[in-house]
């Protein structure tokens, strides 16, 4: 084998092992930790704490990404969008993704109760393990499964919050709430656009009699969008932000209401995956305003 082939190797390899870790799903994990910690922190930003905060973290979400794919490789060999993955495809050995996902996990564990506080490790670990013992064996068995995953799927702030404050309080809580809506949206409208792939891969992500014309589906996106746009709202009444915020807030809230509401009145897939794209830009910019608004107030 010449060095350039095995050049190549190592770094397909690697790449391999990064696409395990769902990096697309860490960037918002990473984003929402740390608004949840910077809104949380009280007086100068402790960097090192952070630091470990934003680290432990990503390795827990990365773990998890990666012991997700290693259970359900069987089921993404099936899907068009997943089949090319490390594991349905054969390139890693389904016993080195889980064996790294282990160690990841426990990394984060590790990382977050050593140098953070052991509320936020508790947090992470009970997100892992909810994620992977309920949401993940319950895609098989009932649209239900979005519900239970949103509750894991909304702890980053909380994580976050209580790594800066070493408890939660209320505020922490419409974070929680925020994040928690938002998944319906982002995730129904994937369920929507792939609906075909995950019947044939058994996953139960949308009502069997909704797969067709998909109406309760898509008038549920704008109802649980709707209710994102009011929720996003109540930190400028419990006087966390101000102007600033409210205004971004509305402006990107309205457009992303519009998105849904597109969709509500239309099956086209193409609008769903502008709901996405409108969702992973809705999140982070929300967030980025309301860590503003607390610069200024």
């Amino acid at each position: 084998m010449s060095e350039a082939s095995h050049d190549r190797d190592w770094s397909s390899t690697l790449s391999d092992y990064w696409t395990l870790t769902k990096p697309e799903v860490n960037f918002l994990v990473v984003a929402s930790t740390l608004a949840g910690f910077y809104l949380g922190e009280r007086g100068s930003l402790d960097w090192t704490r952070l630091l470990h905060t934003l680290f432990g973290t990503l390795l827990v979400a990365s773990g998890t990404g990666t012991l997700n794919q290693f259970i359900e490789r069987r089921h993404d060999a099936h899907m068009r969008r997943t089949a090319n993955r490390p594991l349905p495809s054969g390139r890693l050995a389904a016993s080195h993704a889980l064996w790294f996902g282990i160690a990841l996990s426990v990394a984060g564990g590790l990382d977050l109760a050593l140098a953070v506080n052991t509320l936020s490790s508790v947090l992470a670990l009970a997100t892992l393990a909810s994620y992977l013992v309920f949401y993940t064996p319950l895609k098989r068995r009932t649209p239900l499964c979005t519900l239970v995953g949103a509750f894991p799927g909304a702890m980053p702030p909380l994580i976050g919050w209580a790594a800066a404050r070493g408890r939660l309080s209320p505020e922490a809580w419409v974070l929680y709430a925020v994040l928690f809506l938002w998944q319906f949206p982002h995730f129904l409208a994937i369920a929507w656009m792939y609906r075909e792939d995950y019947a044939r891969a058994g996953l139960r992500m949308l009502p069997s009699r909704d797969l067709e014309l998909g109406r309760f589906t898509r008038r549920e996106i704008f109802a649980f969008t709707l209710a994102l746009v009011l929720v996003s709202l109540v930190p400028v009444a419990m006087g966390q932000a101000g102007t600033l915020y409210l205004t971004g807030a509305l402006l990107l809230g309205l457009a992303f209401l519009g998105c849904g509401a597109r969709l509500a009145f239309s099956r086209s897939n193409v609008l769903a995956r502008r709901l996405v794209l409108a969702s992973v830009v809705y999140l982070p910019l929300v967030l980025a305003l309301l860590m503003i608004d607390k610069v200024r107030v």
